[in-house]
Parts: C-alpha cells; sequence; structure tokens
C-alpha cells in the first residue's frame, strides 16, 4: 500500500530526500515555506544576473553532489579552477594558501609558519574524528600553532564568526573545515575548486523536476503551521488552517523552527531543539565594474574590518562582471544582527576601497545584503551526542537539519549525501 509521505523544506537536504524517495516509487509532498526552492542555495535577480545569495562552491572531495550530477546528465556543466587565496594583514595583500605563500608570509615568526603549516598538513591527512568529539577547538589549534600563529591566523576568524561561543566549540568540527579545503588540492602547491554553470540553481531545478517527473509534488509559499500527531502516532500536517493527512513526515527545516511546529513533541525532546544555538549572517554581495584582487578566498585580519573574510566569487565562476561577497556573521540575538542592512553596505563600500585603493564609488554597479537566522549551528565538544535521534519516539516522524552531518560543515553535497541515506532509511 502506498504510503502519504510530507517533507518539509526544499533546501538541498529536503530536495534530496524527495529525489531519492520518488526515484524508488514513492509519491513525496513538499512543504516550502519559500517562494523558491534551495535554502541558502537558492538564486535571486541581482540586477540582471540570477546567483546565489549566499555563496557556494565545490571540492574535488564533495562525491554525494557530483553522483548526483552524474545521474541527472549535469556532470559536463560543472568546471574546476586553480583559484588563489590570499591574506589581508597589517595594511597590505599577501598571498597565501601554499607553502612557498606561508613562507613568504610578514607578520609571522618561522617557528610559528612551521607549527601553523605541520598542523594544516596533518589535519588534511587525517581520518578519524572521534578522538577530537569532546576536545574544545582554540585550546586544540594553540597546542599545536602556539599563541603566535593563533593570535595573527585564527583569533580573529573565531571572534568575527562565534562571538560568545568561541571558547566552547568542537575540535572535530573546525578540523573538517581545514580537511575540506585542503583536499579540494591537486597538489601542494595548487587548490581546485569547482563551479557548475548557471550556479547551484542549475542542479536545484534538476533535481525539482526528476522529483516531479515521477509523481512527486513540491508546494512553494506552503509553510507547515503544525505537524499533527495523536497517541504517539504522525496523522498530518497542518497547512494554511487545512489538515492534510500523512503517515509519514520527514522535516529538514532549522532545528529552531522545529518546537514551533512540533509542540506536542515529548517535553525532554522540546528542551533539546531548544537548547541548540545558532549563528546568523548578514551576507552583502558586490557587484563591482574591476576586480578587487586576483583571489577567490581572502582571510582578513585588520582591526577596522569586523569581518574574517571574503570570497570574490567571479575568480571561481567567470562572469560578466565582478562579484564579491562579504558575509557578517554573529549570533542572531546579537545587537549587531538588528542593525539595518545600510550600515552593512556602508561598511563593505568602505573595506573594498581599503583593500583596492584603485576602486572608486563609480565602481560599485550594486549592491545588497540578504539575511539568514539560523545560517549554521553551533557545535559545542560532543555536540552529536546532545541530539534527539533522527527518527524521534513518535510513529511516522523524522527531523534533521544541516547539524546532523556533524562534523562536516554545512553544504550542498554533504546535504545531499544525508537526505538520501534519509530516505532509504525511512522507508526501511
Amino acid at each position: 500500500m502506498e504510503q502519504r509521505i510530507a517533507v518539509l523544506g526544499a533546501g538541498p537536504m529536503g530536495l534530496a530526500v524527495a529525489y531519492q524517495l520518488a526515484r524508488d516509487g514513492h509519491h513525496p509532498i513538499v512543504f516550502e515555506a519559500d517562494d523558491r526552492v534551495g535554502g541558502m542555495a537558492a538564486p535571486f535577480d541581482f540586477s540582471g544576473l540570477s546567483i546565489e545569495r549566499y555563496y557556494h562552491f565545490h571540492c574535488i572531495s564533495d562525491h554525494a553532489f557530483l553522483a548526483m550530477l552524474d545521474e541527472l546528465g549535469l556532470r559536463d556543466k560543472m568546471h574546476w579552477v586553480a583559484t588563489k587565496m590570499g591574506y589581508w594583514y597589517r595594511g597590505e595583500l599577501q598571498a597565501w594558501g601554499n607553502p612557498i605563500a606561508l613562507l613568504k608570509f610578514r607578520g609571522l615568526s618561522f617557528v610559528a609558519k612551521f607549527r601553523y603549516g605541520l598542523h594544516a598538513f596533518l589535519s588534511t591527512k587525517r581520518n578519524d574524528w572521534k578522538s577530537l568529539d569532546h576536545v574544545e577547538a582554540i585550546g586544540w589549534i594553540k597546542r599545536w600553532v602556539g599563541a603566535e600563529a593563533y593570535e595573527v591566523l585564527w583569533r580573529r576568524l573565531f571572534d568575527y564568526k562565534f562571538y560568545d561561543y568561541t571558547s566552547n566549540l568542537s575540535a572535530a568540527w573546525i578540523w573538517s573545515r581545514i580537511r575540506r579545503i585542503g583536499r579540494s588540492r591537486y597538489s601542494l602547491f595548487k587548490e581546485r575548486l569547482g563551479y557548475l554553470e548557471g550556479g547551484s540553481d542549475t542542479l536545484l531545478q534538476a533535481m525539482r523536476s526528476d522529483i516531479m517527473a515521477r509523481g512527486g509534488e513540491i508546494r512553494l509559499q506552503s509553510p507547515v503551521s503544525k505537524v499533527v500527531m495523536q497517541d504517539g502516532v504522525i496523522r498530518g500536517v497542518e497547512v494554511a488552517g487545512n489538515i492534510l493527512a500523512f503517515d509519514k513526515v520527514i522535516s529538514t527545516i532549522p532545528l529552531p523552527y522545529v518546537s514551533r511546529i512540533m509542540p506536542d513533541l515529548p517535553h525532554e525532546i522540546l528542551a533539546q531543539f531548544k537548547a541548540k544555538n545558532n549563528i546568523a549572517v548578514v551576507c552583502v554581495i558586490v557587484k563591482l565594474r574591476k576586480a578587487l584582487t586576483e583571489n577567490f578566498w581572502l582571510n582578513i585580519n585588520d582591526p577596522d574590518m569586523d569581518i574574517p573574510g571574503l570570497v570574490e566569487y567571479s575568480n571561481l565562476r567567470p562572469l560578466e562582471h565582478h562579484i564579491v561577497y562579504v558575509p557578517f556573521y554573529m549570533p542572531g540575538e546579537h545587537p549587531k544582527f538588528s542593525e539595518p542592512d545600510q550600515m552593512f553596505l556602508d561598511k563593505v563600500r568602505r573595506y573594498l576601497k581599503k583593500i583596492n585603493l584603485a576602486l572608486s564609488d563609480d565602481d560599485f554597479i550594486d549592491i545588497r545584503a540578504s539575511r539568514y537566522r539560523y545560517a549554521q549551528p553551533i557545535c559545542d565538544p560532543g555536540y552529536l551526542d546532545k541530539l534527539p535521534p533522527v527518527a524521534l519516539p513518535v510513529k511516522g516522524l523524522w527531523v534533521a537539519d544541516t547539524s546532523y552531518y556533524y562534523p562536516e560543515d554545512r553544504g550542498i553535497s554533504e546535504s545531499i549525501d544525508f537526505g538520501r541515506k534519509l530516505a532509504r532509511n525511512v522507508i526501511a
């Protein structure tokens, strides 16, 4: 007998769940609050350019993403580029991201450079994260690289992304970030990252079409206001005041929303969801007439800039104009998150003109800000142990978001991999 399955959220994970269910002969119905699929990977119209609101790139280790491209016949739209990294420090732009750049870096002793490089190299080679799971990240990094390298190369990254949460982060979580970028190198000296023609939307629309062609549905602008359960069993979902019957519900929305739409869950489960903290982001995107630098990724350590770095996306994906993303991360409850967009736009203009003195106001074609309250979970030591199981103690209910593939950082490939496995487990 065919089962009615609801999927909450049409971000990459929700789409991956529905994609796998539809390919396995089921007919999922996806409910999405936004007017488009994709979540943080969704595009917007940036004065004539369709582009993601938040930057995305791909590494050669993104196996689940690449496998799906093959299934959908999109592999020829994937392009790999040798990209560059830079470091803005003490008012100058320096090369970064390879052993020679590290040796030439002005502002660190040789011993500090050696310790930093050794730590990065060994992190890339490491596969087992379990021993780092209950270790605090800053202490772990300082033990390896020393106080000098931590102060110059790491401290501002932590301070301007995690703020008050800085002192209690999981070393396994931070290690996975080092490893992902490190493993996207095709030699010790060259980094290679990938982009998809048309951006993430090329994949998102192909997934959407595949789901619908196999009998699935995607309902946009249809937020679920409540998941209906009775006597420990799923009954359905409430949408626009109507209760729709379902045998199974799979939620992929950010965990902070779960308690709002599932108030009937056991109190101890609700408490676990409510205890999770998240970082918000205000991401400014700029369209320029000329390049800012030659780097895709630019780390920043500057007392006048409250950001740890920026992404010059057009140095990865060729575009008519030069595109720069400048993300401001902060806890959602931080006063800065309630500041108007204009404050962030003015800061970015000032920062970019400081980094490249040749930039003038006339070089700024367009500039916008996007906000996402629950951009990233805060993963403290032993994070996974503190999450409720994906299969909740309500028959027919599964709940997960990007938190659940800890210690991996959030990303399209990780969401696809987790979502497809979740779909198979639900049916099994």
